[in-house]
């Protein structure tokens, strides 16, 4: 029985390998990416206890090298999600009743082999599966997932301590419940630490979930669950499904325990989902929870005080890292026509030095786009400037899927600053420029706002503290992340919570505590120690 207050391990961050030629880490690194590369897997469904192979086995290939099978993960049906929804039930039964204490023992262990015994074998993964370079890999599928897991556990312990206060004869008291019903968590191919913390984060707080991984994510994903089930994770907690996303819509959101959406994906694919529950309102036992992180057309700013080196750099960065696929990534610049030259002359010249290719050379700084039809449409956009006359292309531009589906970066300089690719979202290596007038910064800022409903990450650039609080203040709702002389990339769990708001979600801060009370509804319970025995107040005399 728990008859003591029990304290958590400080969370701390994750130190991050460097990979650095001739360490040992970077031989293992290696070493474990020709033992992956070299083997094939079958991913199954999970079910409960179960592991269900099903007869339509879809096939896993690196990106940048797609003729090659690393594996096979096995795509379910309406049937299986419904099965995953009976079993998430079932297990409730116990989950939620399991000491906090022993949940978060669970997610702890689950960190600490990530970040130790499967370190290597969690980067190789994610390095294959979703071409990551080796750092981009660390940051993601070792260092922010566990990252993720052990804040998210002391984030647990604050909320529950955070009580009312009690008159004398009473006794107040909050209860974190969990929500009624199961959660359905839908993660994307970009992040394998999102992947992980969209099920756990509501799971900790005591739910259950039925999981749907991006297809193009199924290696990192099936890692992921093996390792929450070695880390003593009950079966049915996670069910771990992937099948026909509407037909697995149809039946989740027409169940009457469905309580909550935990999502990470597109803004369109999120408000069809969330209309979907609005019209079927009416069936289920309570409100249900939706909290979603979508889009984004994220931008740098910068200010005619900034220095050059500095911006170019925020953006080879900022725009580049993991081929643009981040939420966070650096689309559209603004930069004033007075520190042009020398930003173009260094974003060009690290742009141009960029080594392109497969992840197992660690020489090479940018992979492959996550897949064709990822590829095609990135290939368009860089078609679309390449036809027009209101832009052109100053560095990259050229594209070629022959073996995997590799994107030069690409940086796009543009005489309208509502041209299309300034306005659009395109989740790939493509970056646009709009240069203003030096003494224009306050009209281009207005014109900044106007141009997207996203709202998700920002940076801007100034060597002037008057300028910077400015641009703060006019830039308020433009971005949920906002970054001042930094790159609008890489926040950090326990330093940088993470979401944004109009077009680009609920803004409920993922790897903070906000997001974790997403998953839980409140009790107030109220003891009264003497109750009185006769109804007259003193007022009545």
């Amino acid at each position: 029985m728990s008859n003591a207050y029990f304290r958590v391990p400080k969370a701390v961050n994750e130190p991050i390998y460097q990979y650095e030629p001739g360490s040992t880490a970077r031989e293992k690194l290696q070493d474990t990416l020709k033992a992956l590369r070299s083997k094939q897997v079958h991913v199954p469904l999970y079910i409960g206890s179960e592991e269900i192979e099903t007869a339509d086995k879809r096939p896993m290939s690196p990106p940048h090298d797609h003729q090659h099978i690393l594996g096979h993960y096995s795509y379910g049906t309406g049937e299986h999600v419904k099965k995953a929804i009976d079993s998430a039930l079932e297990a409730r039964k116990k989950w939620s009743k399991m000491a906090w204490q022993d949940r978060a023992a669970i997610f702890l262990k689950a960190a600490d082999l990530i970040s130790g015994p499967y370190r290597y074998e969690m980067n190789a993964g994610t390095m294959l599966a979703q071409s990551k370079n080796c750092f981009q890999s660390e940051i993601d599928a070792v260092c922010e997932l566990a990252d993720f897991l052990r804040f998210n556990v002391e984030f647990m312990t604050e909320i529950y301590e955070k009580q009312p206060i009690s008159a004398p004869g009473t006794w107040n008291r909050l209860e974190y419940r969990p929500l009624e019903g199961f959660v359905f968590a839908i993660t994307p191919f970009n992040f394998t630490a999102i992947a992980g913390n969209l099920p756990m984060s509501a799971v900790l707080m005591g739910n259950v979930c039925v999981w749907k991984p991006a297809e193009s994510q199924m290696y990192s994903a099936n890692q992921v669950m093996r390792i929450f089930k070695e880390a003593g994770l009950p079966d049915g907690v996670i069910n771990m499904v992937v099948a026909d996303g509407p037909e697995v819509g149809d039946i989740v959101f027409k169940h009457p325990e469905f309580s909550g959406l935990h999502f990470t994906g597109s803004t369109a694919v999120f408000k069809h989902l969330w209309k979907e529950i609005g019209n079927n309102i009416d069936i289920y036992k309570q409100y249900p929870r939706i909290v979603g992180e979508t889009g984004g057309k994220d931008f740098v700013f910068a200010h005619h005080t900034a220095k050059p080196a500095q911006v170019a750099t925020g953006l080879a960065r900022g725009a580049f890292e993991f081929q643009g696929q981040k939420c966070s990534a650096a689309s559209r610049a603004y930069i004033p026509d007075n520190i042009w030259p020398e930003v173009k002359e260094e974003l060009v010249k690290q742009v141009n030095s960029f080594k392109v290719g497969p992840t197992e050379d660690f020489g090479n700084f940018v992979n492959a786009v996550i897949d064709k039809r990822a590829f095609d449409k990135i290939a368009s956009y860089i078609d679309f400037v390449k036809d027009s006359k209101d832009a052109e292309i100053i560095a990259g531009g050229n594209y070629d899927d022959s073996k995997g589906y590799f994107i030069e970066p690409t940086v796009v300089v543009a005489k309208d600053p509502k041209f299309r690719t300034m306005c659009e979202e395109i989740f790939g290596p493509v970056l646009t420029i709009y240069v203003y007038p030096k003494d224009e910064w306050k009209e281009t800022v207005k014109i900044l706002n106007d141009t997207s409903e996203y709202a998700l990450t920002g940076a801007i650039f100034s060597q002037d503290r008057y300028v910077l609080s400015e641009l703060t203040d006019l830039l308020e709702q433009n971005a949920g992340n906002f970054y001042l002389n930094d790159k609008p990339t890489g926040a950090v769990v326990g330093q940088q919570p993470f979401g944004g708001a109009r077009g680009s979600g609920t803004n409920d801060k993922a790897g903070f505590y906000l997001n974790l009370l997403r998953w839980t509804s409140v009790r107030t319970l109220k003891e009264t120690f003497v109750p009185p025995t006769d109804y007259r107040y003193p007022f009545l005399g």
